[in-house]
């Protein structure tokens, strides 16, 4: 058996940390990627709620106007998702239901200290699907 020379000591224990500190990144950007994609789904999902619930509203009923009604619910689950101040929401009546269109550009950050930067774009529109649309 050879013996180690001096330069040869400690090479796993680097190697070890380099493939340490590589995981620890690929978790991180996972992390938050996938945040940001939890939370569009969210929006999403929220999105079709507020839509299929403002379709069913009948007009003139005294509680004002389906479109900002949705509008209004649209903009409470945009602060409360912490959407940018950016967001565009349009929500318009298209053959008797509401259509809503939701835009957003976020910048989130895949590695620590900003070294890495990602756009993430969302642009869904929705409309009610289903026993309201016949």
């Amino acid at each position: 058996m050879r013996k180690l020379m001096k330069q040869e000591r400690g090479s796993t224990m680097f190697k070890f940390i380099l493939i340490l500190i590589a995981l620890i990144l690929i978790v991180h950007a996972g992390w938050v990627y996938i945040s940001a994609l939890y939370q569009s789904e969210s929006i999403k999902q929220e999105m079709q709620t507020a839509v299929l619930q403002g379709s069913a509203l009948p007009p003139g009923q005294g509680k004002g106007n389906p479109v900002d009604i949705v509008k209004d619910r649209l903009r409470k689950a945009a602060a409360e998702y912490e959407l940018p101040p950016d967001t565009y929401i349009e929500v318009k009546p298209v053959n008797n239901v509401l259509q809503a269109r939701v835009y957003y550009k976020k910048q989130i950050n895949l590695l620590p200290f900003g070294l890495w930067k990602y756009d993430y774009v969302f642009d869904k529109t929705v409309a009610p699907t289903g026993f309201l649309t016949k």
